[in-house]
Order: C-alpha cells, then sequence, then structure tokens
C-alpha cells in the first residue's frame, strides 16, 4: 500500500489536511489540477448529474487510495 501512497504523493494527489468537507478528495483533486476545492465540487456534481452512479463507487476508492496530507513538523523551541 505504501507504494500506491508514494505514486499518489509523488503525482501530487494528496488530501488536504484543512479545507475538506467529508474526505478531502475532492479538495485534493481540485489542488492537483489547480482548481479551488468549491468549483471542483460543484463539477463533481455536475459530472454525478450527467453520469449518475459512476462517482459514488470512484469516491470511497480514492478516500482509501489517497493518502493524506502530510503536516509539517511544528518547531521546536530550544531554551537556554
Amino acid at each position: 500500500m505504501e507504494t500506491v501512497y508514494g505514486a499518489m504523493r509523488q503525482q501530487g494527489l494528496v488530501r488536504p489536511t484543512e479545507g475538506r468537507l467529508l474526505g478531502g478528495v475532492i479538495a485534493g483533486l481540485g489542488r492537483r489540477f489547480g482548481i479551488d476545492p468549491w468549483p471542483a465540487r460543484l463539477l463533481f456534481l455536475l459530472i454525478l448529474l450527467a453520469i449518475p452512479g459512476s462517482q459514488i463507487l470512484i469516491y470511497p476508492i480514492l478516500w482509501i487510495l489517497m493518502p493524506a496530507e502530510q503536516r509539517a513538523a511544528a518547531p521546536t523551541v530550544v531554551s537556554a
């Protein structure tokens, strides 16, 4: 599974920690293709209306396969 996560990360397909509603799949896809999350969600709904059903299967699969975005480590404060 790590190879799948690594390949997705390399392609820029990660679920962001901020700005997601449910699982972050659409926000991650929007970020990857340079679209803001809300227009990406609207596009997803329009595609769902045009071709019903397939997106309902694709979303959970992508939710499982897309790794969550790794947060940057907080800087440690060293007191003297």
